[in-house]
């Protein structure tokens, strides 16, 4: 068979598959996936014609990648639940209870820049999980709190948990393909010198389009849940909302920059959040008006939970912050020190398990399992049983709750991962059609299609795959090869493209229903996933809109082109809509059903 048209669109059976089940049918991801592995295997097999022992070999291949990924997420997911079990999450929540009353800054600090943190710290949908209660708790509608929530997982998830959807997500997603080696070969870099170089146009692409997040928040937040549904009642505080956003994007820019993919989320939320504090109370930027919210009898039904916020979260403190943020600051250090100290990071690197010819394929992979990060948050975690005089019970009560956690990813990762990688290791070498892998042929379909303008859409796809999902790091595993082969063949850096795959991956989990579901459990708010998903893709759409600009702008640079076309319609467009804000009357009594706010 030689039609490009049916080879790629065979080539994206799978993923096709998988996406019409997940948001048609809305099965969950862990029945999700085993159906489209099975699809992968088929068309392997029958078409591209690769042999059964590669196709097994692929698969293990897979599998230990996605024990690689499970060791991360279990490590991020039993410290968040030792701090929560043992009581230091609570010493932290309390940490906020003298921050502004003023509910716009409250969004900015707990939302944008702690919800930073969590997101580096902890990654996988954690985020919102924990910054939806916490709001709950100070008194913010249950529906206006995860929306907080799952705005913020946008601009940090890129580098979340410790920097896993590009360290895992980019770095396995391109590993094995021949040309992704002759790129490096030709730039005269390591592959993780290559990756990193990925992970700092992802951090630059999300310091431009991610510098307006914190005041969409706050515009919607005013828009959809003020007392008069004023959007302009946000945009009244834009120089803090700016100020907080760059006192996060600069410093994430900056360790992406000198450091690595690890740390900009984490380091870009903490030092973000202690400056931000710290100006804050010093009055620094802070409004003049109070915003509230209106009296609980204006909310409309479908804002408020199960949960009555004093359920939400225990905001009492029975430890220092400085013991409370331990475990933190022990994670951090050990973390930098294993990345940036070269005799320690060679140990710690050399101690690899290899797992080399599996099944005499040639296909070869390994595992650091002391240098991951798994193992540092692993080793945090049982620093805090200690520090924090943690019982037996309470210890296993943390296992359990990570377990659980755990559990639903992992069904769906053992089967995603090996998918992922029969696509990618479909080349001639394993196959007997002297097709090129899945991937390039997707991406040769795509560029037909395309032509230069790829960069423009590239943020979409990623977009799609966190959507469908529930996770950047399986977007990027999933369409890593596919964009850097998309770039190869309308002749950019291919790597940009990748860049802007992951920049619309974490674009895209705002309306993940994973995070969505996972996020609305925590504050009792079930069944209203749709009046959420309706909000939240607004900013999704400004987000792989404004990243698919700028990653063509990093490309082509401004001119008589598409990008600079692009850019030109978007600050209108951006003008046009605060213009309308600044002239938006407050709604009028018509607004309310028996004295409750219906909703926006």
């Amino acid at each position: 068979m030689d039609n490009l048209a049916v080879l790629a669109l065979l080539a994206l059976a799978p993923i096709l598959i998988v996406g019409v089940l997940l948001a048609g049918f809305r099965w969950p991801a862990k029945y999700a996936m085993p159906v489209g592995y099975a699809v992968a295997v088929a068309v392997a097999l029958f078409v591209w014609q690769m042999d059964f022992t590669g196709v097994i070999a692929a698969s293990i291949e897979g599998l230990i990648v996605a024990a690689t990924m499970l060791y991360i997420v279990f490590g991020a997911l039993l410290l968040l639940s030792t701090l929560t079990v043992g009581g230091a999450m609570a010493a932290i929540r309390a940490g906020f209870n003298n921050i502004s009353p003023d509910r716009r800054v409250q969004a900015i600090i707990i939302g944008w820049l702690f919800g930073s943190f969590i997101e580096g710290a902890s990654g996988f949908g954690t985020t919102a999980a924990v910054v939806a209660p916490l709001l709950l708790a100070l008194g913010f509608p249950a529906m206006a709190a995860v929306m907080v929530g799952l705005i913020v997982q946008s601009t940090p998830v890129s580098f979340g948990a410790v920097g896993t959807p590009i360290l895992i997500g980019v770095q396995q997603g391109l590993g094995g393909d021949p040309a992704v080696a002759e790129r490096i070969s030709v730039l005269g870099v390591t592959m993780p010198e290559f990756v990193n170089g990925i992970g700092f146009q992802v951090a630059a692409i999300h310091g431009i389009v991610g510098l307006l997040i914190p005041l969409i928040m706050i515009c919607m937040l005013t828009g959809f849940f003020g007392p008069e549904r004023r959007f302009r009642d946000g945009l009244a505080i834009w120089p803090f909302a700016l100020y907080a956003s760059l006192a996060m994007t600069v410093p994430s820019i900056l360790t992406a920059r000198f450091i690595g993919p690890e740390f900009p989320s984490l380091f870009g939320g903490l030092i973000g959040l202690a400056l931000v504090m710290f100006t804050s109370s010093r009055g620094f930027l802070m409004p003049k008006e109070t915003f509230e919210f209106g009296p609980r009898s204006t909310w409309g039904d479908s804002w408020m939970g199960s949960l009555e916020p004093a359920e939400a979260v225990d905001m009492s403190a029975h430890m220092s912050p400085l013991r409370a943020w331990a475990p933190y600051i022990l994670m951090g250090t050990l973390l930098v020190a294993t990345r940036v100290i070269p005799d320690l990071k060679g140990f710690l690197t050399g101690l690899a398990i290899p797992v080399e010819d599996i099944l005499g394929t040639g296909i070869s992979t390994s595992v650091q399992p002391f240098y991951l990060p798994g193992f540092v948050l692993i080793l945090s975690a049982v620093f805090a049983f200690l520090l924090h005089r943690m019982k037996g019970e309470q210890i296993l009560r943390a296992f359990k709750v990570s377990a659980g956690q755990l559990f639903g990813t992992a069904v769906a990762l053992l089967f995603a991962v090996p998918l992922v990688r029969i696509l990618i290791q479909s080349g001639p070498e394993l196959n007997a059609s002297g097709l090129s892998s899945m991937p390039v042929t997707l991406a040769e379909g795509a560029a037909a299609i395309s032509g230069g303008s790829w960069p423009l859409i590239a943020p979409w796809v990623g977009a799609l795959g966190a959507f469908v999902a529930g996770s950047n790091t399986i977007s990027n595993l999933t369409f890593s090869q596919f964009q850097f082969s998309t770039g190869a063949q309308i002749g950019v850096p291919p790597e940009s493209i990748v860049a802007a795959q992951a920049v619309g991956g974490a674009g895209g989990n705002p309306i993940s229903i994973h995070n969505i579901v996972a996020a609305s459990a925590t504050v009792g708010l079930l069944g209203r996933e749709g009046d959420l998903l309706r909000k939240t893709i607004l900013v999704t759409i400004y987000y792989c809109l404004a990243g698919g600009t700028v990653a063509y702008l990093f490309i082509h640079g401004l001119g008589l082109n598409a990008g600079t076309v692009m850019l030109v319609l978007l600050l209108a467009a951006i003008a046009l809509i605060v213009r309308w804000m600044l002239k938006q009357k407050p709604h009028l009594a018509a607004d309310h059903e028996g004295g409750r706010g219906v909703s926006a």
